[in-house]
């Protein structure tokens, strides 16, 4: 059975940071990638608020670089995803695609969050060119146009309130006849006027064209079909943190991210770390992964080092 030192699952921003830093403190680390290699940032295009990058930089290309980087430093990266683990005891077993087994003597969880979305094979069509999910990352692309944001949590407003002061318009569909938020969230949302709440409605179809997004064509509960003219549609409707692989062993909270011990990476498994997006359910953002996948290494160097 293959034994390793330092064991990263996950290919994203905090997974790569982690193996560039595993790299540079000797601890052989191995990264397995997943199924999808780059994590959630692959599915935008440019990333403009990641600091270095004056102009912007390709979310692929930036997150190649990091890939490059780690495997230079001497990071040992590997497609596949895992299957199965046992955490009971150390060394851990991890099991991957079904059927390698090797033993890892720490692990640093960095499998991210997914977020969700309506299913829509319009949807699908249009991520990535008018559909998103993550309007700090991508708003920015919309200034003084309109756009349309599902959903009707907190999230939801969040999103609304801060692409309201970047775009012409923004539509709030919501499904129900009320918002699911906090009375301040929709306080906040209310003192916008240029917030147009569309209310029991279930998005149909995300319309558009070779160039992105147009519009969006939308159901009300009586049976009412009618478009809006848009060129950015958000989704707002919550994320899905992938810890459930984990969740026999390590502690999460409610909604299924990943616990960690104050400011450190450390979970309550001895020896086990988790970076990025799966224990974090408040930022969400490349930068922020980068620097836990950071702290999680360090933490993972120092357990080793005792």
């Amino acid at each position: 059975m293959e034994k390793v030192r330092c064991l990263i699952i996950g290919g994203g921003p905090a997974g790569y940071t982690a193996a560039i830093y595993a790299s540079r403190a000797a601890l052989s680390p191995v990264l397995y990638e997943g199924m999808e290699p780059g994590g959630q940032l692959t599915t935008t295009t440019v990333v403009e608020n990641f600091p270095g990058f004056p102009g912007g930089v390709d979310a692929n290309a930036l997150m190649a670089d990091m890939k490059e980087q780690a495997a230079r430093l001497g990071a040992d990266i590997r497609r596949g995803t895992v299957s199965a683990v046992d955490l009971s005891r150390r060394p851990f077993k991890i099991t991957v695609d079904g059927s390698n087994e090797l033993e890892a003597e720490c692990l640093i969880i960095a499998t991210g969050a997914t977020a969700r979305y309506l299913g829509l094979e319009s949807e699908l069509k249009f991520r990535g060119l008018g559909v998103s999910a993550c309007a700090t990352c991508d708003g920015f692309f919309y200034r003084k146009k309109d756009v349309a944001v599902v959903g009707g949590g907190d999230t939801a407003c969040e999103e609304a309130t801060y692409l309201a002061g970047l775009c012409r318009k923004v539509y709030m569909i919501v499904r129900r006849d009320v918002l699911r938020a906090s009375v301040a969230m929709q306080q906040r949302v209310a003192a916008t006027p240029n917030i147009e709440i569309l209310w029991n409605c279930n998005t149909r179809e995300v319309l558009g064209d070779s160039s992105g997004v147009t519009g969006a064509r939308l159901e009300r509960k009586d049976g009412e079909v009618f478009d809006i003219a848009i060129d950015g549609f958000f989704l707002a409707i919550g994320h899905d943190p992938q810890s459930k692989l984990f969740a026999p062993w390590v502690k999460t909270d409610e909604a299924g991210y990943i616990l960690t011990d104050g400011r450190s990476s450390a979970t309550n498994v001895e020896g086990v770390f988790a970076a990025g997006d799966v224990q974090d359910p408040t930022y969400r953002q490349a930068i922020n992964a980068a620097a836990s996948g950071c702290r999680a290494a360090l933490d993972a160097e120092k357990f080793l080092k005792r």
